[in-house]
């Protein structure tokens, strides 16, 4: 039980460290005007995942009734 509880607490310490820390890279980012490529990045790779799963859901739904037939 002590050492989860000395787990947890130094995890939680080290979160609040690292939120008290400005992101340069992403300050830079934006003044730059680059962060928009970032996100346009993230949501391309983000709909691609989406339509892979959507793709893939279709599939199996379609082996599974050949299966059951």
């Amino acid at each position: 039980m002590i050492p989860r509880f000395l787990i947890l607490f130094s995890l939680l310490l080290l979160s609040f460290s690292s939120q008290a820390q400005e992101i340069e890279m992403a300050d830079r980012l934006r003044a730059d005007g680059k962060i928009w490529v970032v996100v346009a990045v993230f949501l391309v790779t983000f709909a691609g995942v989406i339509f892979y799963l959507i793709r893939l859901d279709t599939k199996i739904s379609k082996l599974e009734k050949e299966i059951t037939k």
